[in-house]
């Protein structure tokens, strides 16, 4: 039998990258998947090629979320993947010392708003029926600082503190309901094709990128999809206020020889 089979999902950010990985993963697996995004073209599209449904939202919005409540409960699984760089529209100042207050606070809303929202609306539809599984994904920037990138770096953390305190939450009260966090580090997703780029210098770039990395490569979304199916299944029903690091060896330490 599949591994989800009877379960709904919701998966926000779903109309690229990692959330369409996850989404496409969780159909796979027997599961009922409700696509949601902001880009609500992208989003539609890919709703559409994989028979689901699709509901624009943004997770900055309680409004949005109350919706999203009014349209879907009950969900058996709630993957809060939405997130921002702060990168999209160029390079800024996202330094301790030069980032401005207006950008730090637009990735926090996203990504660390977005999922508290996101786990409040979780706790709502789960906790009538007591059991269910709430799937929050920060980043190896989460357990790191990045001086380039403070506020993400802080969203993500974040991120990975309330999760904690969601998992908590939900055992004291008595409820089945887990929570737990991912880590993805280098994944190859859109979000990295401007830098990148598609000419002959791509793949010495890509090589720079994870020189760092044990592995030495990008991992892929589907790897980080895969743990996304064991944490929400019933194989998993005593894994709460965990984490999980995909990060091709990143954070074990040095895989270089003495010389």
């Amino acid at each position: 039998m599949p591994r989800l089979s009877c379960k709904l999902a919701i998966v926000t950010g779903a109309a690229r990258g990692i959330g369409l990985a996850i989404a496409r993963h969780f159909r796979d697996e027997g599961c009922e998947v409700v696509l949601t995004d902001i880009d609500t073209e992208n989003g539609q599209h890919e709703a559409d090629a994989l028979s689901f449904r699709f509901i624009s939202l943004d997770v900055r919005s309680e409004n949005d979320w109350a919706t999203l409540a009014t349209l879907c409960p009950s969900p058996d699984i709630v993957v809060n993947n939405a997130g921002i760089t702060g990168f999209e529209n160029g390079l800024v100042a996202h330094d301790p010392e030069h980032a401005t207050l207006a950008d730090w606070h637009a990735v926090h809303r996203t990504n660390l708003d977005g999922t508290f929202l996101g786990c409040r609306y979780a706790l709502h539809g789960m906790k009538t029926r007591g059991t269910g599984a709430i799937i929050n994904i920060s980043s190896r920037s989460g357990l790191v600082g990045i001086p380039g990138a403070a506020a993400y770096a802080s969203s993500k953390a974040a991120i990975r503190n309330h999760t904690k305190s969601v998992a908590l939450y939900a055992a004291q009260k008595g409820w089945a309901i887990r929570c737990n966090s991912v880590h993805p580090a280098a994944i190859l997703t859109p979000m990295w094709e401007a830098m990148l780029g598609n000419g002959p210098e791509r793949e010495a770039r890509m090589k720079d990128l994870v020189a760092d990395t044990p592995l030495k490569r990008f991992g892929t979304v589907d790897e980080v999809a895969a743990i996304c199916v064991m944490l929400a299944s019933d194989e998993a029903t005593y894994i709460t206020g965990s984490e999980f690091s995909i990060d091709g060896g990143l954070l074990a330490g040095s895989a270089a020889q003495p010389g």
